[in-house]
Order: C-alpha cells, then sequence, then structure tokens
C-alpha cells in the first residue's frame, strides 16, 4: 500500500456555548440551527474522505494501516494519540480542570484512564476576547472553595487577553476556562476528561443544570503551580518562503506553525505521523504523482513513511503541523541550534 497523505471529516459537536455560524472555517456552517462548539478533527469516529481508507473510521483506519504509516515509535500504539479540535465559543465554557494521567488510571478506567494536557492556538479573535488560566497567587483550597460559595470565583483567576496567534499551554491541574469572540485550535493528549467546577447557573436543552465534579477537581487541581503565561513561540530553521514557528510541545504532542507563501518541499520523519490543520490558503498536496487540493478547515493525515512531498499554495497558507515527539531528542535538536535552556523552559513542558 503506497503511503500517502489521508483527508479527515470532522465530527459537529452542539454545545450551548457554541456558536451558530461556523464560518469562515466553515463558510457552509452558517445560520444554524443550533450552536455548534467544536469540530472534531482527529476523533476515531471521524470518516476518512479519501483513498485508501476512503469511508473508514479514523480509528478503523488506525488498525489497519500498515505500522510504516503510524512510524516507528508509533508501530505498536493501540489508540490514536492526538485530538485536535476546532472551538467556536460564543459565550464561556464551564470552569472547569483536567486530571492527569495517573489520577485518570487510578479513578477513571471507564472513561479511558488518561488524563488531558492540551494546548490552544488563537486562529482568531476579536476585541475583547480574553481567557481564565490559572489561580491568582495566594489562592488556596480554603479561598477557591469561598470564592465559589460566592459565585466570585472568576476573581481568583489569572485573566488573559487573547489576540490572533495567541499559544496557552494547559497542563493537568490547571483551572480554566474560554470567553468568547475567538476561535480556538486545541492539541490535545487523547482524551475527553473534564471536571466541571462551575457553570454560571446554566440550564442545558432538557431545562437540568449540567453536571459538577467539585470533589475532584479539587482533588487534582494544583493550588502550588505559578499562573501560566502566553507561551513566546520559538522561531525554527525554514526555507526561504515557509516561516516555521514552534508553539509548544511536551510527551504528549509538539505543535507547530508554519507560514508558506510559495511551494515547499517536505521530507516526512519516518518516526511519527504527522498532522497538517490549513488554518488558511488554498492549494494542493503533490506525492508521488498525485495532486490533493487543500482548503481552510481541512485536516490531513501525513504517513510518516510518505517521504518526499509537496506543498504548493494557491494563495498564502497557514498550516498547523503536530505529531508526537521524541521529548528529550527535540530537546536536544533545540540546544544543538543553540537555544539556551530558559527558552527551552518556556517552549518544552514535562
Amino acid at each position: 500500500m503506497q503511503p500517502q497523505p489521508i483527508r479527515i471529516q470532522p465530527i459537529f459537536s452542539p454545545r450551548l456555548w457554541g456558536s451558530r455560524s461556523l464560518a469562515p472555517l466553515f463558510p457552509e456552517k452558517s445560520n444554524l440551527a443550533e450552536p455548534l462548539g467544536e469540530a472534531w478533527l482527529t476523533g476515531v469516529a471521524c470518516h476518512i474522505a479519501s483513498a485508501p481508507f476512503e469511508g473508514k473510521t479514523l480509528g478503523a483506519a488506525w488498525h489497519e494501516m500498515p505500522a510504516g504509516w503510524r512510524g516507528t515509535r508509533l508501530a505498536s500504539c493501540a489508540d490514536f494519540p492526538i485530538l485536535v479540535k476546532f472551538i467556536f465559543p460564543t459565550n464561556k465554557l464551564s470552569i472547569q480542570v483536567h486530571p492527569d494521567d495517573a489520577y485518570a488510571a487510578r479513578h477513571e478506567q471507564a472513561a479511558g484512564g488518561r488524563g488531558k494536557t492540551e494546548m490552544w492556538h488563537a486562529v482568531s479573535s476579536e476585541p475583547g476576547a480574553s481567557l481564565l488560566l490559572g489561580l491568582k497567587p495566594g489562592t488556596d483550597k480554603k479561598k477557591f472553595l469561598e470564592a465559589l460559595k460566592q459565585n466570585t470565583l472568576e476573581d481568583v483567576f489569572q485573566s488573559h487577553t487573547v489576540s490572533e496567534g495567541d499559544t496557552f499551554f494547559v497542563a493537568p491541574g490547571t483551572p480554566h476556562t474560554i470567553g468568547p469572540r475567538m476561535i480556538l485550535c486545541e492539541v490535545q493528549e487523547y482524551s475527553d476528561l473534564t471536571y466541571r467546577v462551575y457553570d454560571y447557573g446554566r440550564l442545558d436543552d432538557r431545562g437540568q443544570p449540567r453536571q459538577l465534579h467539585v470533589e475532584k477537581a479539587i482533588e487534582v487541581m494544583n493550588f502550588d503551580a505559578p499562573p501560566p503565561s502566553k507561551v513566546i513561540p520559538l522561531p525554527l530553521p525554514g526555507q526561504p518562503d515557509v516561516i516555521k514557528t514552534l508553539l509548544s510541545a511536551c510527551s504528549y504532542f509538539a505543535t507547530e506553525r508554519w507560514e508558506l507563501r510559495a511551494a515547499a518541499q517536505i521530507q516526512s520523519a519516518l518516526e511519527h505521523f504527522e498532522i497538517f490543520v490549513i488554518l488558511d490558503g488554498t492549494g494542493y498536496i503533490h506525492c508521488h504523482g498525485a495532486r490533493l487540493r487543500y482548503q481552510r478547515g481541512q485536516c490531513w493525515f501525513i504517513p510518516a513513511a510518505l517521504g518526499k512531498f509537496s506543498v504548493q499554495p494557491e494563495q498564502k497558507t497557514a498550516v498547523i503541523r503536530t505529531y508526537v515527539p521524541d521529548l528529550p531528542r527535540l530537546c536536544e535538536q533545540l540546544r544543538e541550534a543553540a537555544i539556551s535552556e530558559s527558552r527551552l523552559a518556556q517552549i518544552v513542558f514535562a
């Protein structure tokens, strides 16, 4: 089976805080009858839109594809490891927190037993867009619970303005919520485990409050962690017409943003597959004689064994590239590129 890029169709998830228009990423999703909050780009239930796995789910394709497609480091990986989403909030999400792997393995086997580490990249934003990430210094369990009781929980959080291109890393145990007037691309460990702490008194479509998980949330919350800040992207070596920046890296994912103004020659990595998410632009992927058209909003799986291929933009193209890294090796490569340890600490997370 000759490797080739395969396009993954998104799954759109209704959310009470979502949007009735997903333009410009998905202009066909406008004037919606119900608000959609998320587009899952690499959910295992997503369907493949191109050969050789056309019509199959990503989960089924993952189990059927040759080991070389996955990559030498991921050949025996039983489950698809990275979940990528777009998030479309027109209201605040619940205030929430995610557990780490150790806690999830002990307490959440029925939900998959995996914690959730994630990052957000702002695809777009409007004036006034902001999010809450991390607690103000001095906020302990007692102060947090008192604020929760008084409905003043937002007051103990660090607020961050959000501009297009901003990136945030969200470690397990870090409480957070996202506000309206933005579109985010989220890259995460493959898990959907979330503990809601506060939901602003909202009711679901049946008129019922959504379930809260305060006790578990308090157990996993890291009250001693310094509040996170925006991640400062790290410029990477590139070709003259390709600007590459590393947005963040951890053991679950490394995520880059590429800006392409002209054709780029690319070599796939034998160690791991890659996911390309088209944030903007149109053009073609050329490989092994095939000419595959891409457009904004699409998600492509790039097999590890693909070898040389090229991306030919018709319009200036912005791409999120993400993969499962060998983190020690990645750090060593960055050190060899004269990246300081202090700078590494700002972009690489344990």
